[in-house]
């Protein structure tokens, strides 16, 4: 498995944060711009699944799969979002996205009163721990 990027959004679409690894194509547009699209585009993908899906359920999207990266999702009932970014031959990263945000962001984030919630994460514990989880994965290339 290749983990190109991860992107984490509050509820309102506000990038908390973001970081790279393997990713080799930059982006040809500014990080804000990049950050509205990708949300922008969460959203209505979210929009579209729950709207045709043939069940209620609130995590009908999961992932979907281009033929050159595997975008995956999970949100938290807070509406905190984690999106992460791999190689198309990558199974189901629900349980990495939880752990980030069980092990991690909890940890690190929401138990650290410097942290604000609803602002950019500047902990650089945070960030060394985030970075560590990432590279320690059986299959970080």
């Amino acid at each position: 498995m290749t983990i190109y990027n991860l992107y984490i959004f509050d509820r309102n679409g506000t990038c908390l944060h973001y970081e790279e690894w393997n990713r080799t194509k930059l982006s040809e547009m500014s990080r804000e711009q990049e950050f509205k699209l990708m949300y922008g585009m969460l959203y209505s993908i979210k929009s579209f699944v729950a709207r045709i899906s043939p069940f209620d359920s609130k995590d009908s999207f999961l992932s979907y799969t281009t033929s050159k990266y595997k975008l995956h999702f999970y949100e938290t009932p807070t509406g905190l979002k984690l999106i992460m970014n791999t190689d198309v031959n990558t199974h189901n990263a629900r349980e990495t996205l939880y752990e980030i945000y069980s092990k991690i962001y909890v940890e690190y984030v929401v138990k650290n009163p410097l942290c604000k919630l609803d602002e950019p994460i500047e902990s650089e514990l945070f960030k060394t721990k985030l970075d560590g989880f990432i590279k320690g994965l059986p299959a970080y290339n």
